[in-house]
């Protein structure tokens, strides 16, 4: 089954498109109670409803901005870990950075290390001079990454 290039890489990360593909994946992350809890229920519980999230979410944005969600997998043994990526939303004027990880994966520097990489790819390939962030006031962690980003 062949993936899409690469779009990022880090020391310990690759990012590329998602596809329908990593339906069973998605199934798994949007289900994750620290996502229903900070980012909401998306209504995705099975691989049918995956691969409609993915076609209608990140592929159609790749299509229509050019980036989107990424799929974050670890170099070692390819195993998916999470999304990262840059969402831009109709109701806002600004592009915003969006992650989240698998529970076993946090708190080990993969965020930073992919958030760091999508500001990269966001400033100097795709001319963003604007990066948001947008997280609940309750979601410490996410507000923590973002400082370490440079957001206030």
């Amino acid at each position: 089954m062949s993936r899409s290039a690469p779009v990022a890489e880090t020391a310990r990360l690759v990012l590329r498109h998602l596809d329908a593909n990593d339906a069973e994946f998605i199934v798994l992350l949007l289900n994750d109670p620290d996502w229903l809890r900070f980012i909401g229920d998306k209504n995705v519980h099975s691989a049918d409803a995956a691969r409609s999230y993915i076609a209608n979410g990140p592929m159609a944005m790749y299509a229509r901005e050019g980036f989107g969600l990424y799929l974050t997998e670890r170099k070692d043994g390819a195993i998916p870990i999470g999304m990262c990526g840059l969402i831009k939303r109709d109701a806002l004027p600004d592009v915003d950075i969006g992650f989240a990880l698998l529970p076993a994966y946090r708190g080990q520097g993969y965020a930073l290390e992919a958030a760091t990489a999508v500001m990269a790819l966001g400033r100097e390939t795709f001319g963003l001079r604007r990066i948001a962030g947008i997280t609940s006031p309750d979601n410490d962690r996410s507000i923590a990454l973002l400082e370490k980003l440079g957001m206030k």
